[in-house]
């Protein structure tokens, strides 16, 4: 028979046919095919395929894979087996720290922190000024004085000859208010050109309010200062300062300037002058 023939008869390429009749199996897809190959020729052409059979190579049965645990392997169902491996893989310490570290960026998402602004004691490059903040009990007391005060004139006047102040009519009604020794002004406080002299020099640059009480317990000055005002204080040290509207007010200590911001809480600054 033609190999054509036989070809056609078989349903596969000429040219398999001709690699297996030229020994060329590594032209074929592997050896099962050859076999297979061989025994349809063999059948077509109505011979005896055993001969032909035996001298072709064999391949290696394949082995069944057989468990080596046998009876012995622990059944798991498939529903089990996710819970027992999540549980395993969340027990592990690298796990355990990405999970720290997720709960940490969601407290700092959720509940950020905000420190508390504190007014340290500071030491002005421009003034040698030891700064203390007051205490809690020292603010109230300058808030109740404050208030007490609000009706005061605008600005102290000056004495004849030793420049002590004297309060204005209207400060009358409040002397029950304030301590006895707020009536005692320094003869160092002056207003107008001379108030540069004093160890403090207040200059306002609107409305406000300043406070200044001397290391014996006594009110060198307490008023309010009208826009443009200047006024000089001087005292036993330490002197305790408090001045209401930081950001319309200008200090000189020693007659060099001291930034008021810089201590100031709420725009009230309180401090000591050592």
């Amino acid at each position: 028979m033609h190999i054509g023939a036989l070809a056609v008869a078989l349903k596969v390429p000429v040219a398999k046919l001709e690699a297996l009749e030229a020994d060329r199996f590594d032209l074929l897809p592997d050896m099962v095919f050859v076999r297979a190959l061989a025994a349809s020729v063999c059948r077509t052409l109505k011979i005896d395929s055993a001969p032909i059979l035996e001298q072709l190579p064999r391949t290696s049965a394949p082995l069944l894979k057989t468990d080596e645990a046998g009876i012995n392997t622990p059944f798991r169902a498939a529903g089990d087996g996710f819970g027992f491996s999540f549980w395993h893989q969340l027990s592990k310490p690298f796990v355990l720290a990405v999970l720290a570290l997720l709960v940490g960026i969601v407290v700092l998402v959720f509940f950020p922190f905000k420190p508390r602004t504190e007014v340290a004691s500071t030491v002005q490059p421009t003034a040698e000024v030891s700064v203390t903040p007051l205490s809690t009990s020292a603010e109230d007391a300058v808030s109740a004085t404050e208030v007490a005060t609000s009706g005061l004139a605008p600005s102290l006047l000056a004495s004849d000859t030793d420049g002590s102040a004297v309060p204005s009519t209207g400060a009358d009604a409040h002397a029950g208010a304030v301590p006895a020794s707020a009536a005692n002004f320094s003869a160092a406080i002056v207003s107008g050109s001379g108030a540069s002299t004093g160890l403090l020099t207040f200059t306002a640059k609107g409305s406000s309010w300043i406070e200044v009480v001397d290391a014996n317990g006594v009110v060198q000055v307490r008023k309010t200062m009208s826009d443009r005002e200047v006024v000089g204080v001087s005292g036993a040290l330490p002197l305790s300062v408090v001045v209401g509207r930081a950001d319309s007010t200008e200090l000189q200590v020693r007659g060099k300037p001291f930034d008021l911001t810089g201590v100031a809480k709420n725009n009230v600054a309180r401090f000591e002058v050592k």
